[in-house]
């Protein structure tokens, strides 16, 4: 099947006879015993931050047009306030100090709070004009941290990249990625970029909106855009050197390489692994003027990978976020890749394991979701503990979007994974394996058109032979997969023989799941079978709003 799926749909599920149904699980009681996850559950994040705003209680230091901004950063003291004039800029590359003492230094726009939008209200380039601009002229960064300064908030500013700087390295680096930061004692912590504005230039090749090298830091209510590169790799965020905690939430970011990643080069902390990352209700967008062969292209050939990728991270939520449009160029076209890597060869402790990924939408994309458990070229630890449930996942079409031909996960050698209550609407293999085999695999309670592979692994039959060889032992069951063989899979899943018989309708309301008397609570925990619909509604509700 090679059809691609609109961008609003209505589901409604016309059901078979409620008898067939019920002969279907009678003939599954084993099955259905067996449903009790065997995989390990992740580890949700020991820390999240706090990121309420107290207001300073320190002198104010107010700089104008063509002030010294440099020269407040230094005077001010933990529990200032340093104002930037509203629409002034303030060119150069601005180090945060480190400071003795407690208490936080507030850098922020000399515009009113009436004016900003509210605390937990994403700002974006719609209020550009209340925003100091804060620019970096050269490849360094706009914003610059020393070693161990801590305890500063950023508040309603624009940090930029001065018009025709071909390459910049980082507009706002936090922590440093390279060898002069060894030790924890040496990380800049306790840092909040608060409903700011980063961008990039239109031409010129950007690695990154923020480098997350640090710890005790948050990035809330903002809008990073422009990071783009040919031939390079770029992120909106991306941190390798900084153990966390981190919090991003409420954030539009858009980059050509990875959105956001975690990974990519060895820390140079011994044994560090970034860790208890709260990653909620952000929108990771790739315009459509950056794809070659669009209507809307720009001209200009970014490198273009994926939506999220996570290197070596552990204890990380990823809840109510939209990912969305991502096409096969430097890579085949997954909008998700969870791996661990030994990026360089130095850091063999490198781990990516307990990952929730729940309530999200993923959308317009060549494929879902490609989890590796070993990266034999850069093996690091293996990943595990990956759980992914109640998810849309919307338009994974290989002839639209990329190479990979519509798939919705690959997998391979990943321990203690759990895919559970998806509906998935896609043109490819529901899962392809290969490699070693991914103990402790379970897939439950998932609905979507099973296609000409299904499940299929290297070398092996559709269903249960790829099961057997590379899914052993998998808790299988409860799966709506339309138009497969009942006989190719375990006892206890539905096969529908086509979309049009479960109903698949266009309307311009929005997507809606409908389920009839027959599958409601037919899961094998009591629920509905797929993504719950008004779970995930609240869970991304305003979140796709550039």
């Amino acid at each position: 099947m090679t059809r691609s799926f609109p961008k609003s749909l209505t589901i409604i599920l016309v059901l078979f006879a409620a008898g067939w149904l019920a002969a279907q699980f009678q003939n599954a009681e084993i099955a259905q015993a067996r449903s009790v996850s065997v995989a390990a559950t992740p580890e949700l994040p020991r820390v999240t931050l706090n990121t309420d705003y107290a207001p300073p209680t320190g002198k104010t230091i107010a700089v104008n047009e063509g002030g010294d901004f440099q020269a407040a950063l230094n005077r001010a003291l933990p529990g200032d306030v340093i104002t930037l004039k509203a629409g002034a800029t303030f060119k150069g590359n601005f180090t945060l100090p480190a400071k003795k003492g407690t208490g936080w230094i507030v850098i922020r726009t000399s515009a009113p709070d009436a004016e900003l939008p509210a605390p937990g209200t994403r700002l974006t380039p719609k209020q550009a004009a209340l925003l100091p601009k804060i620019v970096t002229p050269n490849s360094d960064g706009a914003i610059l941290t020393a070693s161990g300064a801590h305890q500063y908030r950023l508040i309603g500013l624009e940090i930029s990249v001065q018009a025709g700087v071909k390459t910049n390295y980082g507009i706002v680096k936090l922590g440093d990625g390279s060898e002069a930061q060894r030790s924890l004692a040496n990380v800049p912590t306790d840092l909040i970029v608060d409903r700011c504005f980063i961008h990039g230039n239109a031409t010129g090749d950007i690695s990154r909106g923020i480098a997350l090298n640090s710890a005790r830091t948050a990035v809330i209510d903002s809008y990073i855009s422009e990071c783009h590169g040919v031939g390079m790799d770029t992120q909106a965020i991306c941190g390798w050197n900084g153990p966390g905690p981190f919090k991003i939430v409420n954030n539009y970011l858009e980059g050509a390489g990875e959105n956001f990643m975690l990974g990519g080069a060895d820390p140079k902390i011994a044994g560090l692994v970034p860790s208890d990352i709260e990653f909620r209700r952000n929108h990771l967008y790739k315009p459509l003027r950056w794809k070659m062969g669009d209507s809307e292209y720009g001209g200009t050939h970014w490198s273009v990978k994926n939506l999220l990728e996570l290197k070596n991270a552990q204890r990380i939520l990823i809840e109510g976020n939209v990912f969305e449009n991502n096409w096969a160029d430097g890579q085949e076209g997954f909008a998700i890749l969870m791996k661990s890597v030994n990026q360089d060869g130095s850091a063999p402790w490198s781990a990516t394991r307990d990952v929730t990924f729940i309530n999200n939408m993923v959308r317009h994309s060549g494929a879902g979701m490609n989890l590796l458990g070993v990266d034999s070229n850069q093996p690091g630890e293996q990943m595990r503990r990956v759980l992914i449930r109640n998810n849309l996942w919307e338009d994974l079409d290989g002839a639209r979007w990329g190479k990979t031909h519509g798939r919705f996960l690959q997998i391979s050698g990943a321990p203690d994974v759990v895919i559970d209550h998806n509906t998935v609407l896609h043109t490819g293999a529901v899962i392809t394996t290969y490699g070693d085999p991914s103990q402790n695999f379970v897939y439950t309670n998932n609905l979507s058109p099973h296609n000409e592979y299904g499940v299929k692994g290297d070398g092996t039959a559709t269903g249960n032979g790829t099961i057997s060889r590379y899914l052993p032992g998998a808790v299988f069951t409860r799966n709506v997969l339309i138009g497969g063989a009942n006989s190719s899979y375990p006892a206890g899943n539905l096969f529908p023989r086509s979309l049009v018989e479960v109903g698949v309708i266009d309307r311009s309301g929005g997507f809606r799941l409908t389920l009839l008397k027959p599958y409601q609570g037919s899961g094998n925990d009591g629920k509905d079978i797929g993504c719950d619909l008004a779970v995930l509604g609240k869970a991304i509700g305003g979140v796709a709003v550039n």
